[in-house]
Formats: structure tokens, C-alpha cells, sequence
């Protein structure tokens, strides 16, 4: 799916098909935030105005690239964590040793979209940046760019509770539920505050 056009991805996210779904379309939003921010840095990059930037902006630039592909290498880990999942499920229940392959199949699954809750908080300090840095005649960008990491970040969040939720080890679970809290709530926050700050700009 990596490799996949856009009108692929969507094509196949609209079917009946289980992969892609909200994990795989988290992270796209995901890299569709970090690429605004490398086109935004791109746009500041030797211009007289931001000089004083201009390390910072580099900085930027010199990692925000990695940082896409990343993300989007997570639309095939979450795809690929889902099948021995759904092979679990399908372990009659009366099978010995079922409950225990399930269970490690459901922490797999939950893995996955963590990673992509987790990369928000790259994007996420890039955003907060770039809405200081950036140029002006680009800010707009940042903006949306917080929107996309605030739904990536929301919406891979619902991936790892759906599969928390399921699990039979509930100190596990409480603590994975417990750590994506905490880094949604702090992305959330930040990425609503850039997002107002941008608007303010905008709006005069």
C-alpha cells in the first residue's frame, strides 16, 4: 500500500476490504502533516526575511523527509498487524491455546497505530515551530497541517483502544491506554494552539 496512488489507497479504503482502515488513514493524515511542514520550511528556506531562522529552518529540512516516510511506512505495519488478528479470530474457541494467541495478537494490533500516536509528537514540535518560523505567506499551510496532526493523532488513538479494550491482561491495556492519553492530550493541545495562533494571524 506504501506504493499505492492516491485514488488506489481511497479506492480500496472505500471497499469492504478490512486494510486499509482508520489506522492506515491516520498516518496518511499523519504524513500529509509533516509534508506541509517540509513544503513550508522549503518556502522560508533563503528568504532575507527569516534569516534568523535560517539553522532552524535547515534543522528542519534536514530531517523532516525521514520523518515523512516513517509515518507512511506505518499504513503497511498497521495493514500487516491486522492479519494475524483476524486469524486469531477465527481459532475456533474451543482450540487449546486460543485466548493466548489472541491476546498476543491483540497487542500487535494495538502497536501498530501507537507508533503513528507517537510520531504526532515529532510532527507535532514542527507545527508549533513553523508557526513562529514559517513564512508568512505559508502559514496557512501550518494550520492545516495542525488540523491533519491533530486528526492522525485522534484517529489512531481509536485503533489502539479498540484493541485495549479486548484484552484479557487489563494492566497491559490500562497502560497502553494510559501512555496514548497522555500523548494525545499533549499533541492535541499543542497542535490546537498552533492552529489558533495561525487563524488569529489570518483573521486580523
Amino acid at each position: 500500500m506504501y506504493n499505492n496512488s492516491i485514488k488506489e489507497f481511497t479506492t480500496n479504503l472505500s471497499s469492504a476490504a478490512p486494510v486499509p482502515g482508520g489506522g492506515g488513514a491516520s498516518a496518511l493524515m499523519g504524513s500529509v502533516a509533516s509534508s506541509l511542514c517540509s513544503m513550508v520550511a522549503n518556502l522560508t528556506t533563503g528568504k532575507k526575511k527569516y534569516a534568523e531562522y535560517q539553522p532552524d529552518i535547515d534543522r528542519i529540512l534536514s530531517g523532516v523527509g525521514e520523518l515523512t516516510n516513517e509515518i507512511l511506512e506505518l499504513i503497511n505495519k498497521d495493514a500487516e498487524a491486522f492479519e494475524p488478528l483476524s486469524k486469531a479470530y477465527s481459532i475456533p474457541k474451543e482450540q487449546e491455546g486460543r485466548e493466548e494467541i489472541l491476546e498476543n495478537a491483540l497487542r500487535v494490533a494495538s502497536d501498530a497505530p501507537f507508533e503513528i500516536v507517537s510520531k504526532m509528537t515529532a510532527v507535532a514540535d514542527l507545527i508549533e515551530e513553523l508557526a513562529v518560523k514559517g513564512s508568512r505567506l505559508a502559514i496557512s499551510d501550518v494550520g492545516v497541517a495542525a488540523c491533519a496532526c491533530e486528526a492522525a493523532v485522534k484517529g489512531a488513538s481509536m485503533n489502539v483502544y479498540i484493541n485495549t479494550k479486548l484484552m484479557k491482561d487489563r494492566a497491559y491495556a490500562e497502560e497502553m491506554n494510559k501512555k496514548t492519553d497522555s500523548i494525545v492530550n499533549d499533541v492535541c493541545r499543542r497542535c490546537e494552539e498552533a492552529y489558533n495562533k495561525v487563524l488569529e494571524g489570518l483573521r486580523g
